[in-house]
């Protein structure tokens, strides 16, 4: 990054240090904390628009969305969360290319499974192979996005189902006697109601999003585990930067970062956990009320 980092062979003590953490692979390490950050904030979101959307269908009149609601919080529940990480986005990789195979790849007598392999025209691929590299890399981050939104969804949708259970039914009963149709009721009286009681589920949720973000590793994004262990490990003489094994200190780094998005998670949720109790006829609430008295 510096002139003076030319020739890491004629450095040593401060001066070589400073190259060595400011070289470019730790450039992009440095950067991976940030899409780790990014993840955690594009899944939260969707994976609660996925949990409101199972809870809704498990709520439903209609015994088909019913259904649909209850068999997919049972079913990704039910199943380890490794399995869904791994098998979703070559499940949706290859579906989406044997489409693009369809529409763009002429006709073939050749499978498109083979053999035990996928293999589709170059044309179908996705990205293409030309591709600059930042779209290979945002495809794979888009593809775990969708993964973790799926497994997280459906515990977020068990939560929020819950919550709505606990909102007590002489609310919904009284806004029904006013006239209100049961969208109205469900949009101004349930939905209001129940986030008091989702919020601790949900504050749970967020925390073992944060714990499971190193399975980014797994899917062959380049987060900060895998440059913790690139970076950490025993470098030769043959490298720039030769050193032993410092993986050690590297994970200290990644256990400090955990650490403080964890604490910083908790004095947030926190806060929203008091706004929210405002008010509210709970036990947090009541303790409000009588503290203001």
């Amino acid at each position: 990054m510096f002139q003076s980092c030319a020739d890491p062979s004629q450095l040593e003590g401060l001066s070589w240090l400073l190259c060595y953490l400011t070289s470019g692979k730790h450039l992009m390490f440095y950067g991976s904390f940030f899409v780790v950050i990014l993840l955690m904030l594009v899944v939260a979101p969707v994976a609660l628009l996925f949990g409101f959307g199972g809870a809704l269908a498990a709520r439903s009149a209609h015994w088909p969305l019913r259904i649909f609601g209850k068999g997919y919080t049972s079913m990704v529940r039910g199943v380890p969360d490794i399995i869904f990480f791994l098998f979703v986005p070559v499940a949706m990789d290859q579906g989406l290319e044997w489409l693009r195979h369809l529409y763009k790849c002429p006709p073939s007598d050749q499978p498109v499974w083979a053999n035990g392999e996928f293999s589709v025209c170059p044309a179908a691929k996705l990205p293409l192979a030309t591709a600059p590299d930042f779209y290979h890399e945002a495809y794979g981050f888009a593809l775990a996005v969708v993964a973790f939104a799926i497994v997280f969804g459906a515990f977020a949708a068990n939560v929020l189902h819950g919550a709505m259970n606990a909102v007590p039914r002489a609310q919904l009963e009284t806004a029904e006697a006013y006239g209100m149709t049961a969208s109205q009721v469900r949009r101004r009286v349930l939905i209001p109601q129940m986030w008091t009681y989702a919020l601790p589920g949900l504050s749970n949720l967020w925390m073992i999003l944060i714990k499971a973000t190193p399975l980014l590793f797994l899917l062959g994004i380049e987060d900060i585990v895998y440059w913790a262990r690139e970076l950490g490990a025993t470098k030769s003489p043959i490298f720039d930067y030769p050193h032993p094994d410092w993986r050690l200190w590297y994970f200290l780094v990644l256990l400090a970062f955990y650490l403080g998005m964890t604490r910083i998670s908790e004095i947030v949720l926190g806060r929203l956990t008091t706004r929210l109790a405002r008010g509210q006829a709970t036990m947090a609430g009541e303790a409000m009320r009588k503290a203001g008295a």
